[in-house]
């Protein structure tokens, strides 16, 4: 998609955002192009996952009315003005993005997205980004130390997106380990942290945070486990404004306290959110499977469990953590 397509697309979403009617004819009147090139611009908006109903005589209209993104709007309402912050509309991924914009590599730097063709989460799985259906954003810290300076990252991450969704009203989030946000036992979002640096020198790590807020249908199909979003969880209209406001300001708060105190000041805190807390799990590490009970993170950040054997500690990487009971 090239940045004019990209542009046009998003005036023509600009004008469908208020759930109404609106002829192709008029359309290409105020944008100046044809109405068959509002036909093709319209399939390329179903592309990204919108719901578009087409009538004749009256023309097309969104499914249900759309509150875009507004990066004036976020800005005016952030703690932390002085940071560069960019909201675009299509892109591929926001942490590729946010990786190729140096201008935005200040700590707090950031990027929100209104959809993503090739968003991916953890261990490379491909992460469903409709348009406007979800919060998809990264943000740029750099660590000095070194990697172990960055041990149990996406903890704090995950325990600062808590914070902020609380703020919004929502109640019933847990955390799994080492970088899932779930919403009364179904998942809500996830959490993707590059790091690139030498062992010894700085940690340029790129933050992905993915919170879903009103999928579609049809999108949910394509979703292999269970799944919430915060429509249907709070039963109103969410602002997805609101919600990256203070996801962003958290983010950046956390931030500065994990680079001064470390992880241990937040060790009880993700404990009483763990997911599997006291529970029985099974750990997948490759062709290996171990089962036994979670006893919650050590300061390392790396999942502990007690196994027939003893406690043993899981660290990042290839590894996954279900109940034992699935």
């Amino acid at each position: 998609m090239t940045m004019q397509t990209d542009s046009k697309r998003h005036q023509i979403l600009i004008r469908l955002a208020d759930g109404r009617f609106h002829s192709g004819e008029e359309l290409g009147a105020e944008l100046g192009i044809s109405r068959a090139a509002i036909s093709k611009h319209i399939k390329g908006l179903e592309g990204l996952g919108l719901e578009i109903f087409s009538v004749t005589g009256k023309g097309y209209r969104l499914a249900e009315k759309l509150k875009l993104l507004e990066q004036a709007e976020i800005a005016h309402h952030r703690s932390f003005a002085d940071v560069p912050l960019q909201v675009l509309s299509v892109v591929d991924s926001t942490n590729t993005y946010l990786k190729e914009h140096p201008e935005l590599h200040i700590n707090g730097g950031a990027c929100l997205a209104e959809a993503q063709t090739a968003g991916r989460g953890r261990q490379g799985r491909k992460w469903q980004s409709p348009f406007g259906a979800s919060l998809y954003l990264s943000m740029y810290w750099a660590f000095s130390g070194g990697y172990q300076a960055v041990g149990g990252l996406s903890l704090v991450i995950g325990v600062a997106v808590v914070e902020a969704l609380q703020k919004n009203g929502v109640e019933g989030l847990e955390l799994k380990w080492p970088n899932d946000i779930y919403l009364e036992g179904r998942k809500l979002g996830g959490i993707l942290v590059e790091i690139e640096g030498q062992i010894n020198d700085q940690s340029h790590c790129i933050i992905g945070v993915g919170i879903n807020t009103c999928l579609p249908e049809a999108t949910g199909k394509l979703i292999d486990q269970p799944y919430a979003d915060l429509s249907s969880h709070l039963a109103m209209e969410v602002d997805r404004n609101s919600i990256a406001v203070n996801v962003l300001d958290s983010l950046q708060l956390n931030l500065m306290r994990f680079e001064q105190d470390g992880l241990k000041p937040y060790l009880n805190q993700w404990d009483k959110l763990n997911l599997y807390r006291n529970r029985l799990v099974r750990m997948i590490c490759g062709q290996n499977q171990f089962e036994g009970k979670c006893l919650g993170v050590n300061q390392d950040g790396a999942l502990l469990v007690e196994l027939d054997t003893g406690v043993k500690a899981f660290y990042g990487g290839e590894i996954s953590v279900r109940s034992a009971l699935q």
